[in-house]
């Protein structure tokens, strides 16, 4: 008896655009989303940029965006800027926010990731009380450890001072990075500090050899944090260093630009792109390693 013919089976290739079609239909309107949330957050950086190059008379008279209809009928100038570095001191201001904040990034990071080892592999009495007591700290707002750390400052001579605030900035960022970097320094295998101890690596040679290498994500992403967190911050850089010009960081100097020009747009606005430039770069050239970084120990 001759078999009966088989069913003729569907392509694979139809099966995979049936599969593929549903998710890209729904996913268009997300797209779209994107697209009009992340333009709406780009439109008052973009009006800040075309502002801080506008005349001033302009800037009083029209809206930013009459500038991109008419570009070539504006008054472009340099002079903003110009003023603003050179007779209000953001010059000054700059240099000195780089000399607050690449000390105050790297303290915090150097002890925390020490920490973090200790209290992930390294057994000692009363290691699970003084991490709670750490991670309680999170919760501690820093307006009330202000005044006491004014009052210590004060009476030790560092207030107005690059070290009291390096200080006050890696006292209170460091919770948070023991937090994080004890996250991922804990879900690394156990058998690479096995095979380290085996080989006779000292706690020391294991963490310099082993664990530093594979926590650069994490390290990577807490520093943009706090390298953000520190050259945006105001209250700290007021109360530890106060108003002087010889340690004036750049949010202190917009702040008093902002009290001397409250309606001079046309140095406000250069003022605050200058502030925003180094974030800008920072978060642009590194939102690889900060993707990396967050994502670091959410799959094995």
């Amino acid at each position: 008896m001759m078999a009966a013919p088989a069913e003729p089976i569907a392509p694979a290739s139809k099966e995979r655009t049936r599969f593929w079609r549903a998710p890209m239909l729904h996913s268009l309107p997300l797209r779209i989303s994107v697209v009009v949330i992340c333009l709406l957050w780009t439109v008052p950086t973009a009006g800040l940029f075309v502002s801080s190059f506008r005349d001033p008379q302009l800037i009083t008279q029209t809206g930013w965006w009459t500038a991109l209809i008419n570009p070539f009928e504006q008054g472009w100038t340099l002079q903003n800027y110009e003023q603003v570095i050179g007779s209000n001191g953001m010059g000054e201001a700059f240099l000195n926010s780089l000399i607050v904040t690449i000390p105050a990034t790297v303290i915090p990071i150097t002890i925390a990731a020490f920490a973090a080892y200790a209290f992930a592999w390294i057994p000692f009495r009363g290691r699970g009380i003084l991490f709670i007591i750490v991670v309680a700290l999170l919760v501690v707002p820093i307006q009330m450890a202000l005044i006491p750390i004014l009052k210590l400052y004060s009476g030790l001579s560092l207030y107005g001072t690059f070290v009291g605030i390096w200080l006050a900035h890696t006292a209170f960022g460091l919770p948070l990075a023991i937090f994080l970097l004890y996250n991922f320094m804990s879900q690394l295998p156990r058998d690479l500090f096995e095979s380290a101890a085996i080989d006779g690596a000292s706690a020391f040679q294991t963490f310099i050899r082993i664990v530093l290498p594979l926590s650069i994500p994490a390290l990577g992403a807490f520093a943009i944090f706090q390298f953000l967190w520190v050259w945006n911050d105001l209250l700290v850089a007021l109360v530890f260093l106060g108003p002087g010009a010889d340690v004036r960081v750049m949010p202190t100097a917009l702040f008093n630009l902002l009290g001397a020009y409250g309606g001079a747009w046309h140095l406000l606005t250069a003022g605050a792109f200058l502030t925003m430039i180094v974030p800008l770069l920072v978060f642009l050239l590194l939102q690889r390693a900060f993707v990396r970084g967050i994502l670091a120990g959410s799959v094995k």
